[in-house]
């Protein structure tokens, strides 16, 4: 009896010990992404479209090598993030040229407060989610779709604008539950970086999605 309730409480402390470490992580990959959007606002619009590319060639390896089983470490993670900072700018921007930088500033408030809110939900909650992943991966190729179309057609607005925002807010809502609940189990600590990438995106896609819908909002 002794011995199973040591290896019990060995397990627990493992399991904690990972994921407050993808946690941390994550935090400081946020704070890095901060770091180079600080940057984006000191460079020529010139550099961001080719920083864009640079960003997907990244992404793309990241998940190449995941299929592949192989890991990638915290450096790529965080070059990535300070990327992803430097070229969130220009939204950012654009919205609080628009709608003024205290409405930015509401929906990185609203975003984090939804993100702990859904990490503790994942992390605690006893069901399983492994049901949503279809759905959620539908949902990702939809959005995915709509972006494409975007580019040649320029910014959906209205009510249509509206639902799509809030889609991507539902969507990425959804990953962020699912991922944390595929995590609470814990993972190896070669996987972290990974799953800190995974995480970041969820995270800087459901502000982004926030940031739409508010300033929708606003315009109407």
């Amino acid at each position: 009896m002794d011995t199973q309730q040591k290896t019990y409480v060995g397990e627990v402390a493992t399991y904690n010990e990972s994921f407050n470490k993808l946690m941390r992580m994550f935090t400081f990959s946020v704070l890095i992404s901060f770091l180079g959007t600080a940057l984006g606002s000191t460079l020529p619009p010139a550099v961001f479209l080719p920083l864009i590319f640079i960003e997907l060639g990244m992404l793309i390896a990241a998940f190449v090598l995941q299929r592949r089983g192989k890991a990638i470490g915290y450096p790529f993670v965080f070059a990535f993030t300070f990327i992803s900072g430097i070229t969130i700018y220009p939204v950012v921007a654009n919205y609080a040229g628009q709608h003024g930088a205290s409405m930015v500033l509401q929906a990185f408030i609203i975003t984090v407060a939804m993100f702990a809110g859904l990490t503790l939900y994942g992390y605690y909650s006893k069901r399983d989610f492994t049901f949503l992943r279809g759905i959620l991966m539908t949902g990702l190729i939809a959005l995915i779709g709509l972006g494409v179309i975007q580019i040649f057609t320029g910014s959906f607005g209205g009510m249509f604008g509206l639902l799509i925002a809030f889609g991507g807010i539902m969507i990425f809502s959804g990953l962020i539950i699912y991922e944390i609940s595929q995590y609470r189990q814990g993972l190896d600590d070669k996987m972290i970086p990974l799953a800190t990438l995974s995480l970041y995106l969820s995270f800087i896609n459901l502000f982004l999605y926030i940031l739409r819908f508010l300033g929708i909002l606003s315009d109407d």
